[in-house]
């Protein structure tokens, strides 16, 4: 092999643009470990980089992709042998280190998880960044004394990656689900995944003036942000907690402080890119383990068909601006090996 294709994304003018290029190994970014990537997946990050839609890239040219699996090629760690099935999520892949939109990634050993049992290199990337970034939502909630006993959870930005399997998580694990979305036509995709109420986004007056509005929710995971964020923190009941981990709707964050003092209402930011491995294992494991087998702490999704559909390597530029238009529903796999 002298050369590989790689979807790389370089400087243009003020902003930034990918296209499809030809690059050998020792183009790569260094690691100690190469993997001959099968699965990528499209983040909402990677159309921002992709497009120049957002100010991501923090070195060019990079090649874009933030998740990766695949198979070891070659290691100069023991940890990791050629033939291995790994995958890659985060630190700083496709923004300022080559990522997963290649048909080889070259990457640190300390950033490779090797894959669980029980789940397949296809699945890693159903889920990818969207899949974990989920979990830990979860996960920080569960920290927090959320169960589903407590009430409702509400989901927002529904049809989204991470809130799509998100909901679909949270039903497994017993949880009422209330879907909240800007799309009437998706209302029976929602219930498919486990939605078991439909909130149209258009149905909530998000800039009210209210301090606090009516209690509802005791959980809450936002993907989101802006207006929709500044009301979730004056709807939650007691002692609630909300998971935050998007932007789609805006950054800033106009709120006041009587959720917090006068209903105890805790705001918990999630950052999937920098979590520390031994936490980053446990929750792909709980993303590998089905709690239809009585593993009550699993997260494996019962139906990855309801959200992730594959798309060719060759078609990937196809999904960024669906994305960045809001068109997308679930998670766009990108097969790479065989494309």
């Amino acid at each position: 092999m002298t050369t590989f294709r790689a979807y790389r994304i370089f400087k243009q003018d003020d902003s930034s643009a990918g296209r499809f290029t030809d690059l050998s190994l020792d183009e790569l970014d260094p690691g100690e470990v190469v993997i001959r990537v099968h699965y990528s997946g499209v983040n909402y990050k990677d159309t921002l980089a992709a497009t120049g839609a957002g100010k991501v890239i923090r070195r060019f040219p990079c090649v874009g992709g933030v998740d990766a699996s695949g198979i070891v090629e070659s290691s100069f760690d023991a940890r990791f042998q050629p033939g291995d099935k790994v995958l890659v999520t985060g630190y700083e892949m496709g923004v300022a280190h080559d990522g997963g939109f290649a048909e080889f990634v070259r990457v640190p050993a300390d950033w490779v998880v090797p894959l669980p049992l029980n789940l397949s290199l296809f699945e890693a990337m159903a889920l990818g960044t969207a899949g974990f970034t989920a979990a830990l939502a979860i996960h920080r909630l569960e920290q927090n004394e959320l169960t589903p006993d407590k009430g409702k959870v509400i989901v927002t930005g529904a049809t989204g990656g991470v809130s799509s399997i998100a909901i679909q998580m949270l039903s497994q694990l017993g949880y009422q689900v209330v879907a909240m979305t800007g799309k009437d036509s998706e209302h029976e995709y929602l219930k498919s995944l486990g939605a078991s109420e439909i909130l149209p986004r258009k149905s909530v007056e998000l800039t009210s003036a209210r301090p606090l509005e009516r209690a509802q929710w005791a959980g809450a995971l936002d993907s989101v942000g802006g207006d929709t964020l500044s009301w979730l923190t004056r709807s939650m009941l007691q002692n609630g907690a909300i998971a935050s981990y998007g932007n789609a709707g805006g950054l800033e964050l106009h709120t006041n402080v009587f959720p917090f003092i006068l209903r105890g209402v805790k705001l918990l930011g999630v950052d999937s890119a920098a979590t520390q491995m031994p936490l980053r294992k446990q929750m792909w494991q709980r993303l590998a383990d089905d709690p239809s087998t009585g593993l009550r702490t699993g997260l494996k999704p019962r139906n990855f068909d309801l959200f992730a559909h594959t798309v060719p390597f060759s078609g990937l530029e196809a999904v960024f601006p669906e994305m960045l238009k809001g068109e997308t529903r679930g998670r766009a796999v990108v097969q790479i090996a065989g494309d």
